[in-house]
């Protein structure tokens, strides 16, 4: 399975903030946005040529590895996204909330979306009592998640609930029997990714 495998923390740093892809190391010290806050590379801390174009690819690329989605895949979204009723950047967005991997990260069962995605590869996830190892699956409406009864990695999502602040309205979670439920789709203002949808709609209707 394709992935990103390059540093996390020059991603952030590439797009000058947090996108929080390494858990909790990012509230720590030791994160690379707060000890160097300059792209990297050579000319990171030259002058860059804000450009039209410049700010929309960023945009792109920061929801991109916000979610952790590769470009031929995110490309495949948009595409759904815009043959969708209602409004494109919204559409999309939803569809990456609604990933499997994305929703164990806003209930507090992983601490990084490449920790849901190892957990759900391993098998250690079940929706609706069936086992589900695939990150990029589209949860729905009244979908229940729980932990397989075989699993593992108890621990280790446990100390990852620990680190969660609120979980969204659009889900529900039982943090001490390790289960949840999908109450609906998530609204605009309830998606909390850093992300101005419409610079990507703006870079692909080009």
């Amino acid at each position: 399975m394709a992935r990103e495998t390059g540093p996390q923390c020059k991603q952030c740093r590439r797009e000058g903030q947090k996108l929080f892809l390494k858990g909790e190391r990012c509230l720590t010290d030791k994160c690379g946005v707060e000890r160097r806050s300059y792209p990297p590379g050579e000319h990171g801390r030259g002058r860059q040529k804000q450009s039209e174009y410049r700010v929309q690819l960023r945009e792109k690329q920061k929801a991109r590895r916000y979610y952790g989605v590769l470009e031929k895949q995110f490309r495949i979204y948009y595409e759904k996204a815009s043959r969708q009723q209602g409004v494109t950047g919204e559409n999309l967005l939803r569809m990456l909330e609604c990933r499997f991997d994305n929703v164990l990260v806003r209930l507090g069962f992983a601490a990084s979306r490449r920790q849901a995605r190892q957990l759900i590869l391993h098998g250690h996830w079940t929706v609706n009592g069936r086992r589900v190892n695939i990150p990029s699956y589209q949860l729905r409406d009244d979908d229940v998640i729980a932990i397989h009864a075989e699993s593992t990695a108890t621990q280790v999502i446990r100390d990852a609930t620990e680190l969660t602040g609120q979980v969204p309205a659009w889900l529900q979670a039982d943090h001490d029997s390790l289960t949840a439920k999908v109450l609906r789709r998530p609204e605009r203002r309830e998606i909390a990714a850093p992300v101005q949808e419409q610079l990507i709609v703006e870079l692909y209707s080009k």
